[in-house]
């Protein structure tokens, strides 16, 4: 059976390439989303992308996603550390969700050190650039073959 991802993207992910280079690498949002193309090509898997800046919005795509997606690859930026709306909503939407971080949030400021999501959502990813979207992937796509083994 085909498998449905949902690639999700929050604030300011539309900046990579030009933002903090030194932080989040010189990847593009587009870059990044063609390589996650690529990366499942080889699985019975398909791969929508979304990107907002704005809570209501992702919020909206993530409940959409329970009419479609088995899974979903979330950096929900600095969401993070904020929001207790995308947790109910990541919480409500009963889809495994695996959080990714292109820096080390562990490794930065004390207050990106505590994620309001991490406990909702499978796994988190975090410190292995653009690197760690492929991981979350490899994740779910692992999950996947195990649970109908």
């Amino acid at each position: 059976m085909t498998k449905h991802i949902l690639l999700l993207h929050g604030p300011n992910l539309n900046l990579l390439g030009t933002r903090q280079p030194d932080v989040y690498g010189s990847m593009t949002l587009a870059d990044i989303n063609a390589a996650a193309q690529r990366h499942i090509t080889p699985y019975d898997a398909e791969l929508r992308a979304a990107q907002s800046n704005h809570e209501g919005e992702l919020i909206d795509l993530l409940h959409d996603a329970r009419a479609w997606a088995h899974g979903v690859v979330f950096n929900p930026g600095a969401y993070t550390h904020s929001s207790l709306a995308l947790r109910d909503a990541i919480e409500t939407v009963d889809i495994p969700v695996i959080e990714v971080h292109i820096s080390n949030i562990h490794g930065r400021e004390s207050f990106r050190h505590q994620s309001l999501l991490a406990g909702v959502c499978l796994g988190q990813i975090a410190g292995f650039g653009w690197h760690g979207y492929l991981l979350a992937l490899d994740a779910l796509l692992r999950r996947w073959e195990l649970l109908e083994s």
